[in-house]
């Protein structure tokens, strides 16, 4: 049953990207202009323009482009960029790892924080430390993150001057270093993250704390903390691991924003560099990139769930 529900959910993950190459495709597809047209620019005659375009491939039909393109993709053959004549790969590897890094801290400073806050919450509900946590996540997720990211700037930039405003990656001598260059974006992505946990694990040990076995142990007069930490919090695995996934995800995909705002050379930064020089073969590799991420951390939260809570290994 458990092998039968892996290989349904891992399916699923192939026809998700499948759906999305389509999608991506045919979107770069409707984009106005062309790399051709951004290369040789506006006063290239018509005849510059064709032979340019049949030099990059760009004179097939879209059908034939799209599976030389998915082939090339399933066979990990990223291509060369159209409008530096450099390899994908070459392109990515560096930005791949600047996000990752990036979101590898975040993740490690705003994951742990935020479930202690969660689960800090759930146990003295109405209390004033819970209006307090309450109050706080619900006013940042209320704020944009270019605010946010604003705002920091402003204050700890500018004003205090305690931090670099701009992100660089160089050779670090050292961890503080390191942190310290890369302190804005880090706060800004931590405060957007956390807000977004912090309130998901509230809510759903709340929730599983009205089950009738739960109010059982009340009624026998089981330890409040004892019940959140050794039996509401199982059952509310589920639900806190996927908001968590889908926020690692977005630390990979979603922070053009923040690596705009603080010129931090990653990934999605990359891919609007593309979107301005009509790269789609950059484009798109860049947007199958983020979609892989969504689909492979979605699944492991799903196989995390499982393997925590047995109702859901033998589903009715």
């Amino acid at each position: 049953m458990m092998g039968q529900m892996i290989l349904r959910r891992a399916g699923i993950g192939l026809v998700t990207l499948w759906v999305v190459s389509v999608l991506v495709f045919a979107g770069t597809e409707i984009l106005p202009g062309d790399v051709a047209e951004v290369m040789l620019g506006q006063e290239a005659t018509p005849v510059a323009l064709e032979n340019l375009r049949e030099k990059l491939g760009l004179n097939k039909p879209a059908p034939v482009r799209y599976l030389e393109w998915l082939q090339d993709m399933a066979t990990a053959d990223l291509g060369m960029s159209q409008a530096g004549g450099t390899s994908i790969d070459k392109l990515i590897g560096s930005r791949l790892y600047n996000t990752m890094l990036l979101s590898a801290i975040v993740a490690a400073i705003a994951v742990p924080i935020s479930l202690i806050l969660g689960l800090m919450a759930a146990m003295f509900p109405g209390s004033r430390l819970d209006r307090i946590i309450t109050s706080a996540t619900l006013c940042l997720i209320s704020v944009p993150e270019f605010f946010i990211a604003t705002l920091l700037v402003l204050i700890l930039a500018i004003q205090l001057n305690w931090l670099p405003a701009i992100a660089y990656i160089t050779e670090f001598e050292s961890v503080w270093q390191l942190l310290r260059s890369l302190a804005m974006p880090i706060l800004t992505l931590c405060i957007v993250i956390a807000a977004q946990i912090i309130r998901m694990t509230r809510a759903t040990v709340l929730n599983v704390m009205s089950s009738p076995y739960i109010e059982m142990a009340i009624l026998k007069g089981v330890n409040r903390k004892r019940i959140i930490l050794r039996h509401a919090l199982f059952n509310a695995i589920g639900p806190i691991v996927n908001i968590v996934a889908l926020n690692l995800a977005y630390l990979v995909s979603g922070v053009v924003i923040v690596e705009t705002i603080f010129a931090y050379p990653g990934l999605a930064k990359l891919m609007i560099d593309g979107v301005q020089t009509r790269d789609m073969p950059l484009v798109q590799t860049c947007a199958m990139i983020f979609c892989a991420t969504y689909v492979v951390l979605i699944f492991i939260a799903d196989l995390s769930a499982m393997l925590s809570n047995p109702r859901l290994r033998h589903p009715k």
